[in-house]
């Protein structure tokens, strides 16, 4: 009986010519959306296997390598011969979604971790420069109160599944044209834990945890900028009947200054003068986070000058004490509309510096609103 040999690329939905970084990243987003303890489509199971199976193969780049040339008969057994060694699907879902280290038999039988969450908080521009402490309050799943995370009722434990004595997993093995297939795959009656709740708590319904509200102080690090991300540890939601708690991420944004603009560690500030001003010199207040402070324009400042106020920037996030400076960009002010005196004014200076100030188109007199 002839069969059809199915390609793992497409399985994937990747390229043939697709990293491994491209690769280990489409198997992730479909595993989240396949696995069976996440999807309750009855073919989901099949379609997670069939997931797993072109992972196993498509991330060994020497299996990958005989693959692309022979197809599944260069894999030696079958395509899914290989698989054997590997602790199994539950293994490969916890190294990607948040399992504990060691080896793939220390994994079996391992609660689920639980869900990273995201919170987003906005801080003004000030804070993000000189650092702050923010209370957040967000709903977050937690282990259960009656139970204590174990989702049997009180006075009752779970069990040892005895489908697959405790492993999480089950093997099978079949025969194919190409040789030996060895299937790995969760548990179906245990979901892969190993151990099976036969009197669920009434609180939680043998979940294991309950949403609440909460409240948790973050301190926001001197010099953080727009985009930055805070990883609190184990502050994410608890895993189910004991699992582990996954991370809390606090993404940062930053509120727009109204007059100063931030280029990494650098604040840039624009300031306009008059020609007289220019001319002559003069100080004029500028803004900084520290407050406003009077900087002193020379006589004979140019369009364009930059005064560079050192240390009054913005703090490096990783090199303590270390802190950028605030560039303070001078342009010079042409008005576009004089009074009678102001242009006597100005002429008298053209005439007194000798420069020749035309009625006509382009000439300076029409600049200076003199025509």
């Amino acid at each position: 009986m002839a069969t059809t040999e199915r390609d793992y690329y497409l399985i994937l939905g990747v390229e043939r010519t697709a990293t491994d970084a491209e690769v280990k990243r489409a198997y992730r987003k479909l595993a989240q959306q396949w696995h069976p303890d996440v999807n309750a489509d009855p073919a989901a199971h099949d379609r997670f296997t069939e997931i797993n199976e072109a992972y196993q193969v498509l991330s060994d780049p020497e299996r990958r390598g005989r693959y692309d040339m022979f197809g599944a008969a260069g894999l030696g057994g079958g395509a899914g011969a290989g698989f054997e060694g590997f602790g199994g699907f539950s293994d490969i879902f916890d190294a990607f979604f948040g399992g504990g280290a060691g080896t793939a038999s220390a994994r079996r039988g391992r609660p689920q971790p639980g869900a990273d969450l995201r919170y987003d908080l906005r801080i003004a521009f000030e804070e993000a420069v000189r650092g702050t402490d923010k209370e957040i309050e967000f709903t977050v799943l937690q282990r259960c109160e009656t139970c204590h995370g174990s989702g049997a009722a009180p006075g009752t434990e779970a069990i040892t599944c005895s489908q697959c004595n405790g492993r999480g997993e089950v093997r099978s093995v079949r025969q194919t044209m190409l040789g030996q297939m060895v299937n790995v795959s969760p548990c179906p009656r245990c979901r892969g834990e190993g151990r099976i709740v036969e009197l669920p708590c009434d609180r939680c319904r043998g979940d294991g945890r309950t949403e609440r509200r909460r409240t948790l102080q973050v301190s926001i690090p001197p010099g953080i900028d727009e985009g930055h991300q805070i990883r609190l540890s184990n502050e994410g939601e608890v895993g189910p009947r004991g699992g582990p708690a996954g991370s809390l991420y606090v993404a940062v944004h930053v509120q727009p200054h109204p007059s100063l603009k931030r280029e990494g560690t650098e604040l840039f500030y624009e300031a306009s003068i008059s020609i007289a001003q220019a001319a002559l010199g003069t100080r004029i207040s500028v803004p900084t986070v520290d407050g406003d402070e009077e900087v002193e324009i020379k006589a004979g400042t140019q369009p364009n000058t930059e005064i560079r106020l050192r240390g009054k920037g913005v703090p490096h996030l990783r090199r303590s004490g270390a802190r950028g400076d605030l560039h303070v960009l001078v342009d010079v002010v042409v008005p576009t509309r004089l009074s009678r005196k102001a242009r006597e004014l100005l002429v008298a200076y053209a005439d007194e510096a000798g420069e020749p100030v035309e009625s006509g188109g382009g000439g300076l007199r029409e600049k200076l609103g003199l025509g």
